[in-house]
C-alpha cells in the first residue's frame, strides 16, 4: 500500500525543515571542500536567499521545480567532489595563512559556479515551501514555516553534537524529499537521492577524513615516519602530532617563551592546544599542571589517540573543550605562563558573519583578560607564522598597549616563518634577546578590538576582492528576480518587507557575533542562538495571533527604543556579571529588539492578499541585510544598530500606517 504525500501544515513543516537544513549542510559541506568559501564568509548564504527569494516568487508558477531539487543538489555536490578546491587566498588588505597551489577550478569560476548553483537548488526548494505556503492564511504559514526552521536547525545541531559525517546529512535529506515527494517520486529524482547518499557516503568513508563539529579533518601518516600525525582541516594544513624531540630540532622556537621566562611553572594554560604538542613541551619543560583549552574535539581526540608522547594522559593535564576567550572570562584561575599556541581556526563562526573562531581571542580587551590571570611574575607568550610584517607590529603593539611596554621578540626566518611574541607585566620576569620596534606598517597596524575583532584585516576597509564580488552578486541577483519575476513593480507594495528582511538580518548577525564573545565562538552557542532567534519569532507570531496590537508606530516606537537600549549598553559590562545574570542581561537587550521586530512583522504580514510575492520580498531583503554585513569590516559591529535602526524607519515610512489598527486578533 502507497502512503500518501503529508499534507495541510505537516507538510509545510516538513517543506521548512528541508529547506533550513540543507541550507546548513551547504553551508558547512562547500567550505569544507572549497576553501574560497571559508573567507567569503556569508556568500553560501547569499545565494540561499537569493533562491528561497526566487522560489517564493514562483509560488503559483504552472511548472513545479520542486520535483527536481534531488537533481540539482546531486550535480552540485558531484561537481564540488569533482573539482575541490584546497588553496588559500591572500591580498595586501586580507590575509589568511597558508600559501598552496590550487587543486582544483580558478576562484572566477569556482565562486560563480557555487553561488548559482546554491542559489537553483534552494529556489527549487522554496518553490516547493512556497506552494504549501499559500494554502493558508499568511500569518498560519509563517507560523508552521518557522516551526518547520526550528525542527530543521534541531536536527542538524544534533548531528553536529555527535560528529555526525556528510552521510548522514545526505540520509536526512534523502528520507525528507522521499516522504515530500510520494506518492509518485519520479524514477530521475529517486536516483539522485541515492546518487546523493552514495556520493556523501564514499566521502565519509574514507578512513583518513573524519568530521568535527567545525572542520573536515584530514589525518595523515607517512611511511618514513609512522609516529607522526598531520592534520588538514578543510584541504589546508593545520597541525602535526609530533614528539617533543623532534619538535625540538625542527622548530626550536616552540621552546622559547620557556627560555624567556625566569618563575616557576607551577601552572600554565595553553589555548589553542590541539593535537597536544605544546602541552608535551610544556610538561618537558618542567610544568606542574597544564589546562590544555581546544574548541575542536575531534583534534583533541586525535591528540589524546596519535601523539607519541601521549601528553593528554598525563595526570597533570585538564583538558578543556571550550573557546579561549570564553575560558578567560569564566577562570578565576592564576597562571605562571599563558601561552596562545597558533590558535588559527581557518573557519569562520558561521555562514553569516566574518568572524572567525579566534577572532575574540586577539583584541585588545582579551589580551587584558590574560594579564588578569597571571600569577605574580607571570608571563604571556604567543607565536604564529605570520606572513606580514604589520601583522606582528598589530600584535606586538596590542601588547605593548596592554603591558605598557614593549614585548621580546624571537623570530626564525624572513617573513612567513615562526614568531614568538613574550612578555610579562614586570619586565623584569622576561629575558629578551630582541624586543619589538615599531616598523614602518606598526602605524596602520592599530589592534583589533571587541567591536571590530578582524586581526587579519590590515585597515578599516572592506577589500576589493569583496567589493568586485558583492557588487557581481547584486548585479546577478536583479537579473535574475526580474527574469523569474517580471517587472519590480510586482513587488512594490511590499518595498516595507524587503526592507523588514534586511534590517532582521542584520539584527541577527549582530546578535550571534555579541553571543560569541559573551559565551564563546564554538558551535553550540551559535546553534542556540539561531534557536532562540527562531523561538522568539514564534513567540511573537503567537502573541500577534492571540492579542489586539498597538498601531503600526507605536510598534516601530518601541522597537527602536530597544535598539537605542543595545547601542547603549557596553558589551563589556555584560562581560562584567557573572555567567548566569550575563545570560539573562543579554537575552533581554539582544531578544527584545528580535522579537518586537516580528510582532511588526507579523502585523504586517497578517494582511497581504499574495503572501508568497510578501515572504519573497521580505528574504530577497535579507539577501541585501547579508551584503550589508560586510560594513562591519569598515564599522565594527556595534555600528551595524545604527543601519537596522535607518531599515526600520525606511520600512515605516513605506508600509502602512494604520495596519491593524482595532482588529481582533483571529
Amino acid at each position: 500500500m502507497k502512503l500518501p504525500a503529508p499534507s495541510g501544515p505537516l507538510r509545510l513543516v516538513l517543506l521548512s525543515c528541508l529547506m533550513l537544513f540543507v541550507e546548513l549542510a551547504l553551508i558547512r559541506w562547500t567550505g569544507s571542500n572549497v576553501v574560497y568559501l571559508s573567507y567569503f564568509s556569508n556568500f553560501v548564504l547569499l545565494g540561499s536567499f537569493l533562491g528561497i527569494g526566487i522560489g517564493f516568487l514562483r509560488g503559483r508558477a504552472k511548472v513545479d521545480l520542486f520535483r527536481y531539487a534531488p537533481v540539482a543538489l546531486a550535480f552540485l555536490v558531484g561537481l564540488v567532489l569533482i573539482f575541490p578546491v584546497r588553496i588559500d587566498r591572500s591580498g595586501s588588505d586580507l590575509i589568511y595563512f597558508g600559501h598552496f597551489e590550487p587543486t582544483g577550478l580558478p576562484v572566477w569560476v569556482t565562486l560563480p559556479f557555487i553561488f548559482i548553483a546554491v542559489a537553483a537548488v534552494m529556489a527549487m526548494i522554496a518553490e516547493g515551501v512556497a506552494r504549501a505556503f499559500v494554502e493558508f492564511a499568511p500569518l498560519d504559514a509563517y507560523r508552521y514555516d518557522i516551526a518547520g526552521s526550528l525542527l530543521g536547525i534541531v536536527g542538524f545541531s544534533l548531528l553536529s553534537l555527535t560528529w555526525a559525517p556528510p552521510v548522514a546529512w545526505a540520509i536526512m535529506v534523502a528520507l525528507l524529499f522521499a516522504v515530500l515527494l510520494r506518492p509518485r517520486p519520479r524514477l530521475l529524482a529517486s536516483a539522485a537521492l541515492l546518487g546523493l547518499v552514495v556520493l556523501l557516503g564514499g566521502e565519509s568513508l574514507v578512513s583518513a577524513w573524519s568530521w568535527s563539529p567545525y572542520y573536515k579533518v584530514t589525518s595523515v601518516s607517512y611511511p618514513d615516519k609512522p609516529d607522526e600525525t598531520y592534520l588538514f582541516v578543510n584541504g589546508i594544513p593545520h597541525q602535526s602530532a609530533v614528539s617533543v624531540e623532534t619538535r625540538r630540532d625542527q622548530d626550536p622556537v616552540y621552546f622559547v617563551p620557556y627560555q624567556r621566562i625566569s618563575g616557576p611553572l607551577d601552572r600554565v594554560l595553553i589555548v589553542g592546544a590541539g593535537t597536544g604538542t605544546d602541552v608535551a613541551v610544556a610538561l618537558s619543560e618542567g610544568a606542574n599542571h597544564v589546562d590544555a583549552v581546544e574548541i575542536d574535539p575531534r583534534l583533541q581526540q586525535i591528540g589524546a589517540l596519535r601523539h607519541p608522547d601521549r601528553p593528554y594522559a598525563d595526570p597533570r593535564v585538564t583538558v578543556v573543550i571550550d573557546d579561549g576567550r570564553a575560558f578567560l572570562e569564566r577562570s578565576h584561575a592564576s597562571y605562571d605562563l599563558i601561552l596562545f599556541a597558533l590558535p588559527d581556526s581557518l573557519t569562520l563562526v558561521s555562514g553569516q558573519s566574518s568572524l572567525r573562531l579566534e577572532s575574540y581571542l586577539f583584541t585588545v580587551e582579551a589580551l587584558r583578560s590574560a594579564r588578569e590571570r597571571l600569577a605574580p611574575g607571570g608571563a604571556f607568550a604567543m607565536y604564529n607564522y605570520y606572513r606580514e610584517d604589520w601583522l606582528i607590529d598589530r600584535l606586538a603593539g596590542t601588547l605593548a598597549t596592554v603591558y605598557g611596554h614593549a614585548p621580546c621578540l624571537d623570530s626564525v626566518g624572513s617573513v612567513g616563518k615562526l614568531a614568538v611574541l613574550t612578555v610579562a607585566p614586570e619586565p623584569g620576569s622576561v629575558r629578551c634577546d630582541a624586543t619589538w620596534t615599531a616598523g614602518d606598517t606598526a602605524a596602520a597596524a592599530t589592534p583589533a578590538t571587541d567591536d571590530h575583532p578582524f586581526l587579519y584585516l590590515r585597515q578599516r576597509a572592506i577589500p576589493e576582492i569583496y567589493l568586485v564580488t558583492l557588487g557581481l552578486i547584486l548585479g546577478l541577483s536583479l537579473v535574475a528576480v526580474r527574469v523569474v519575476a517580471g517587472p519590480f513593480r510586482a513587488m512594490r507594495g511590499y518595498a516595507d518587507l524587503f526592507c523588514m528582511g534586511a534590517a532582521f538580518l542584520l539584527l541577527e548577525t549582530k546578535n550571534v557575533v555579541q553571543f560569541a564573545l559573551l559565551f564563546g565562538t564554538t558551535w553550540f552557542v551559535n546553534a542556540l542562538v539561531f534557536a532562540g532567534v527562531l523561538l522568539a519569532v514564534l513567540l511573537a507570531i503567537e502573541v500577534a495571533r492571540r492579542v489586539r496590537l498597538p498601531s503600526p508606530a507605536v510598534l516601530y516606537a518601541a522597537l527602536l527604543a530597544t535598539l537605542a537600549l543595545a547601542w547603549l549598553v557596553p558589551v563589556e559590562s555584560l562581560l562584567a556579571l557573572d555567567p548566569g545574570p550575563r545570560f539573562a542581561a543579554a537575552t533581554v537587550v539582544s531578544f527584545a529588539p528580535i522579537f518586537l521586530a516580528n510582532l511588526v512583522f507579523a502585523q504586517r504580514f497578517r494582511e497581504v492578499e499574495a503572501s508568497n510575492l510578501a515572504f519573497g520580498a521580505n528574504l530577497l531583503g535579507a539577501m541585501l541585510g547579508g551584503v550589508l554585513e560586510y560594513m562591519a569590516l569598515l564599522s565594527g559591529y556595534q555600528a551595524l544598530l545604527i543601519a537596522v535602526g535607518l531599515l526600520y524607519l525606511a520600512a515605516f515610512a513605506s508600509g502602512p500606517l494604520r495596519l491593524g489598527v482595532g482588529r481582533r486578533p483571529a
